[in-house]
């Protein structure tokens, strides 16, 4: 019976890749090809094309209407020895990253566990609490210079009501960071979204280990519900890192920058290098700088995670 399989078997494999012409597997793949074209196109065209143009363009001193001329790294030269905005926005987005990270994956975390209880209506509760994730940026921006205006804010006016006298948010440069880190908080619906799925992975027998030896709530957290959460904090923390590196919409839209350059975000000095002075060289050798920044960064937690992350499935 055997034999009579791999004689089956090596029958099917000539039929499906003949002699005459090409045979069956080979069309298929032609035919998967084919329809794979045009995201292969789209990829190569749209996404590899400006990657490979823009470092090509970091190494040019070009704007745009005039011409280009090649200067090799003197551009990043610039950057580190003359631009001293560079170094402002670059310190701004790292003291931005160490408040609103943090804050954001502790909140996240917090808010998934609350609505993982089994209560009436908590589908209604997860969709309100994850809304906010998917709001325009410009539409969230708008809510929030109104709400940390400091003659009419909501925050200011809140604070009124129990005799405090609320600081000119958006307008002293003290404040102005510390109130875009609050602010990020809105967004903490999509990481929930994420821990709530890993919660609901976890297994109950765990929990009911733990109860047998006698752990109480806040070690069934310590012992069970973190541990077998590392995997999902390694990837929300390392999107995050992503995403405050990018930080822009905001500043754009309440500050331009201001107050005293206090929220000129690295995103921002890039746009306004590229679409307000036109100087599409540096601002692709900036967008380089900050890409290896990110880089590194995500690279050197992947390496740390080996000390604290845990997955299930490994072996001691």
């Amino acid at each position: 019976m055997v034999h009579g399989y791999d004689a089956l078997d090596d029958k099917t494999l000539n039929t499906r890749t003949g002699k005459g012409g090409l045979g069956i597997a080979r069309r298929e793949n032609l035919e998967a090809y084919l329809f794979l074209l045009p995201w292969i196109i789209g990829f190569l065209v749209l996404t590899i094309g400006p990657i490979l143009a823009s470092l090509g363009l970091s190494f040019t001193d070009w704007q745009v209407g005039l011409g280009m001329n090649f200067i090799g790294l003197e551009n990043f030269r610039l950057m580190v020895v003359e631009d001293d905005l560079f170094k402002k926005s670059l310190g701004v987005t790292f003291n931005y990253s160490l408040m609103a990270l943090p804050a954001g994956i502790v909140v996240a975390l917090a808010m998934a566990l609350l609505l993982n209880q089994k209560v009436f209506g908590i589908g209604v509760f997860r969709t309100i609490y994850y809304l906010p994730a998917v709001t325009s940026g410009v539409a969230v921006a708008m809510l929030w210079a109104w709400i940390f205006n400091s003659e009419f804010g909501l925050l200011n006016w809140a604070l009124d009501l129990i005799n405090v006298k609320g600081p000119a948010w958006l307008l002293e440069p003290r404040w102005a960071l510390p109130a875009f880190a609050v602010m990020s908080l809105w967004g903490a619906g999509g990481l929930m979204i994420i821990y709530l799925a890993s919660l609901q992975a976890i297994p109950q027998t765990l929990y009911e280990a733990a109860q047998i030896d006698g752990a109480n709530v806040a070690r069934q957290f310590l012992h069970v519900t973190l541990p077998m959460l590392t995997p999902t904090i390694l990837f929300n923390l390392v999107v995050g890192i992503i995403a405050v590196f990018q930080t822009f919409t905001n500043a754009y839209i309440m500050t331009a920058g201001g107050p005293n350059f206090a929220t000129y975000f690295y995103v921002l000095h890039l746009y306004n290098n590229a679409f307000g002075y036109a100087r599409m060289g540096y601002a692709s050798a900036l967008a380089w700088v900050l890409f290896v920044i990110v880089l590194v960064m995500t690279l050197a937690v992947l390496r740390t995670s080996q000390y604290w992350v845990f997955y299930s499935g490994e072996k001691e």
